[in-house]
């Protein structure tokens, strides 16, 4: 007997599960709510604000950092001061939740000045993911060209997805969201909507990707079937690279990423549409990567860290995730690559968080984008 299950969101918040249910199979279950933490157990300062929708933060090796603003600004912060960062991108799209998104510092950046920035390129009518390579000197960005552009060009202004991560071996992945009007398109190699792409640091794609036999846009992906990425961290002591995924209403994920892997989407989703309808039948299928775990409801997931400081000690080694809807930050609880347990912290602030970082204090660094977009650091209470 086949079964549909019906999965909706409550006005109270609580998620319910209406169907029948066979004899030969059960339901994926979504997490169980999370422990709230006792505030007094942490203490957040306030570095900087004034921001206009703070979006990711890197620390330089002087300790200092750069912050992306979604409005295409770049910032310079030292000892709590913002000042502006001339250069970028000149042709970035920024409107609904397009814009400015990830940097990232190349590996060789002490000695190159090398930052990668991921943006909105184009217009309302044709814009798409792009990646742009710049030298960060004398407190400008210099040399900058965009070295890639994601296919196709797409008429929406959401989903982009665009986290940056370098891996071991040089090569630099990039989330490419599948523009919310396309979401069929996610199931299709031959471009670049709701992928994972995997690219040389000049911007080519790399041999050794998983399709690159197949030519073309395919041979940029290293994965698919996803929806909207907004969070990826690296463990370096295992080689898993985690990253997490917005659902709609309902179905944020947690993966860890495959090589070569259909993520599902939009085939597999324990998510609504959001006008309450089943988007699909199917919780999981044969041949598609299960996710690690989900949140019904949605937390809007978007920055991911993989805690390694000495300030939180019993913390190392495991998933720091920021939550936009959810306006918190939620602890993974890591044991052997499976996930445990989960806390909450920070909800008692009623904050959007875009970005959680590890800094190079052993605290933790957020970017909050309201009320006023902010750089707080997060640190045990005295």
């Amino acid at each position: 007997m086949i079964r549909l299950i019906q999965s909706v969101i409550a006005p109270s918040g609580l998620a319910l599960v209406l169907g029948v249910v066979s004899a030969c199979s059960q339901a994926p279950e979504a997490a169980p709510p999370a422990t709230d933490l006792d505030p007094a157990s942490y203490q957040v300062e306030l570095i900087a604000d004034g921001l206009l929708t703070p979006w990711d933060m890197a620390f330089l090796p002087d300790g200092s950092a750069l912050i992306s603003e979604r409005n295409g600004g770049i910032k310079h912060l030292r000892d709590g001061v913002l000042s502006d960062v001339p250069g970028g991108p000149d042709d970035v799209f920024a409107e609904g939740q397009a814009g400015l998104f990830d940097l990232a510092l190349s590996p060789d950046f002490e000695t190159t000045g090398v930052i990668y920035l991921s943006y909105a390129s184009g217009t309302a009518d044709a814009n798409t993911p792009a990646l742009y390579r710049a030298r960060f000197e004398a407190e400008r960005l210099v040399e900058g060209e965009t070295i890639f552009r994601a296919e196709p060009m797409r008429s929406t202004n959401a989903h982009y997805g665009a986290r940056l991560a370098f891996l071991p071996d040089g090569t630099l992945l990039m989330t490419a969201g599948e523009g919310f009007a396309y979401r069929e398109e996610a199931q299709v190699r031959s471009n670049h909507l709701g992928a994972v792409l995997r690219l040389n640091p000049d911007g080519s794609a790399p041999s050794d990707n998983p399709f690159a036999d197949e030519g073309g846009a395919a041979a940029y992906v290293y994965s698919y079937g996803h929806r909207n990425m907004q969070g990826i961290a690296l463990d370096a002591a295992t080689g898993t690279i985690w990253t997490h995924e917005h659902g709609p209403r309902g179905g944020d994920e947690l993966n860890a990423l495959n090589a070569g892997a259909n993520a599902g989407w939009p085939i597999a989703t324990m998510g609504l549409d959001y006008n309450g309808a089943r988007i699909s039948p199917f919780f999981d299928h044969d041949g598609f990567d299960a996710p690690e775990w989900v949140w019904t409801p949605s937390i809007a997931p978007s920055g991911l860290a993989l805690y390694d400081g000495d300030l939180f000690e019993d913390w190392r080694g495991d998933l720091l995730v920021s939550a936009l809807a959810g306006q918190a930050l939620h602890r993974l609880d890591l044991e052997d690559g499976v996930v445990v347990g989960e806390e909450r912290l920070l909800a008692e602030r009623r904050q959007r968080i875009r970005q959680v970082l590890n800094g190079p204090d052993g605290a933790i660094w957020l970017l909050a984008e309201s009320p006023d977009g902010q750089v707080l650091r997060l640190t045990p209470a005295q």
